[in-house]
C-alpha cells in the first residue's frame, strides 16, 4: 500500500516541481520521501535556496511559515494545516510588545518555534543549534528571549555576560522528560552515552552527556565511538539516528511523542501534491518584517 502511495508522490513532485522538506520528529514513512531531512535550521537554510516552485513541508505551522517567508514567491504547503507547534502560540504579540517596552535597551531573540507575527516583532531569530551563538552576537547586555524557558536557562549559562529575560512558555514533550526517565534508562544501558536536547529541563541537562540539537546529535553519533545512545528528545528522531548508524543503539525515551508532528500522513502529503492545497498564506507586510530576523539567523550560521 505504501509503495503505490510512495510512487504517485513521486510522480507528482516531478510533475509540480516540488521538494519535500522534513522534520526529523516526523513519522518513519514521511522520513523516508524527504527530500531533505533536518532539523529547524537546516530546513530553514534549505528552504531560502531551493529553485522548486513548490515546497511541501512536513513539519509543524512555524516551520512552513519560515518556509514561505524565505520563499514569498514560492507556493509552501503543509499537508495537514492543523499540525501547530503548541509552544510557537504561547506568545502573545501584544504582550510582547509590553514587554519591549519595559526593557527599551533590550534586543529581542525569538527561537525559530515561533509565529510569523513574533518574528515580524523581533530583532534575529535563533533555533537550538545557534541559539548561544545567537545571543552572543548582540551588541546589547539585555536580551528578551522567547519563547522557551529551558532553552533559555541552557543559554543563560553559557552567556553570563548577558541578563537574558525569559519568556515563560515551553515544549510540553521536552518538559515532560524528567531526570528519572534518563536515569532509569541509563541502569539499563550503563554503556549509553546521554544526549539530550536543550529544551529540556536543566534537571535533565545536568546528567546528560551532551546538550545539542537533533542535526547536533545526528553528527555527534556519527562521529563518536560509543555503540548506545539514551536519546532525549522526540522519539522519531532515533528511527533517522537507527537508519544512519546500523550498528549503534538508539534507546528513546517512549513518552517523547509530539502528537502535532504525527498528524502529516503519506495519504495527506499526497493530496496536497495533487491539490497543491493547503497553502501557508501569510500578510505581505509581516513576511518582510519576519524575514529580517531569520536572514540574519542564517548568516550567523553561515558565518557570514
Amino acid at each position: 500500500m505504501n509503495d503505490d502511495l510512495i510512487n504517485k508522490i513521486n510522480e507528482l513532485k516531478k510533475k509540480h516541481n516540488t521538494v519535500i522538506l522534513v522534520h526529523n520528529y516526523q513519522l518513519p514513512e514521511i522520513q523516508d520521501i524527504a527530500d531533505f531531512l533536518g532539523d529547524s535550521l537546516e530546513l530553514a537554510i534549505k528552504a531560502s535556496t531551493t529553485t522548486a516552485e513548490n515546497i511541501v513541508f512536513c513539519g509543524v505551522d512555524f516551520m512552513a511559515e519560515s518556509a514561505k517567508i524565505l520563499n514569498p514567491d514560492k507556493n509552501v504547503i503543509i499537508p495537514d494545516k492543523y499540525a501547530k507547534c503548541p509552544m510557537a502560540h504561547m506568545v502573545k504579540t501584544d504582550d510582547l510588545i509590553k514587554l519591549k517596552k519595559t526593557y527599551q535597551e533590550a534586543e529581542v531573540v525569538s527561537y525559530i518555534n515561533t509565529t510569523a507575527e513574533t518574528k515580524a516583532i523581533t530583532d534575529i531569530c535563533c533555533t537550538s543549534a545557534n541559539s548561544v551563538k545567537v545571543v552572543k552576537s548582540r551588541k546589547s547586555d539585555k536580551i528578551i528571549f522567547v519563547p522557551d524557558q529551558h532553552l533559555g536557562r541552557y543559554v543563560q549559562r553559557l552567556t553570563p555576560e548577558k541578563q537574558l529575560i525569559i519568556w515563560p512558555g515551553l515544549c510540553p514533550i521536552h518538559h515532560r522528560i524528567r531526570k528519572n526517565d534518563i536515569l532509569t534508562l541509563k541502569e539499563k544501558h550503563p554503556k549509553a552515552e546521554v544526549l539530550v536536547h536543550p529544551e529540556c529541563r536543566l534537571e535533565v541537562i545536568d546528567i546528560a552527556d551532551h546538550a545539542l540539537s537533533t542535526n547536533g546529535m545526528v553528527n555527534y553519533a556519527k562521529k563518536s565511538d560509543s555503540l548506545e545512545f539514551i536519546i532525549g528528545t522526540e522519539k522519531e528522531l532515533c528511527y533517522r539516528l537507527k537508519n544512519e548508524n546500523p550498528n549503534k543503539e538508539f534507546y528513546s525515551i517512549k513518552s517523547a511523542i509530539c502528537p502535532n508532528m504525527k498528524k502529516i500522513t503519506l495519504d495527506k502529503v499526497l493530496n496536497s501534491l495533487k491539490t497543491l492545497e493547503p497553502k501557508v498564506i501569510l500578510l505581505e507586510e509581516i513576511m518582510m518584517k519576519a524575514k529580517v530576523p531569520l536572514k540574519k539567523m542564517i548568516e550567523i550560521s553561515r558565518g557570514d
